[in-house]
């Protein structure tokens, strides 16, 4: 099976030890994306809403790197500094996930790199 790396120059950089994303097979694996602006590779900081919007604009950079869309995902998984911003959050990914969504587990965690308070990590099927 083959392994691809697949890197955007218009979603942020890596920071670490990790790719944007894999490509094995039929597969793409996405890194999970936080809101930075790839321009700036500074934290996009607002109300959960824009900080979702940086994170989806970020995923949708990635997969088109790969030749796919967000109507390629078939599972995400979204972690949550606070479940109070559900709600909002959820608001914005209704709104870019609307023709039969993915799977998708949401998490409470503690806390995200950089202070942020949304990351999402996604699998496609290509």
């Amino acid at each position: 099976m083959t392994r691809s790396v697949i890197l955007s120059t218009a979603a942020p950089q890596p920071v670490s030890a990790y790719s944007q994303a894999i490509q094995s097979g039929q597969l793409l694996f996405l890194a999970g994306q936080i809101p930075l602006d790839p321009s700036t590779g500074k934290v996009v900081s607002g109300t959960i809403a824009e900080e979702t919007e940086r994170v989806i604009d970020n995923l949708r950079a990635v997969l088109s790197a790969a030749g796919a869309t967000l109507e390629n995902v078939v599972k995400t998984t979204v972690y949550l500094t606070n479940m109070a911003d559900f709600a909002a959050f959820n608001a914005v990914y209704a709104r870019h996930f609307t023709k039969d969504p993915p799977a998708r587990t949401t998490v409470a965690v503690a806390a995200l790199p950089l202070g942020v308070r949304v990351e999402v990590e996604a699998i496609a099927a290509l």
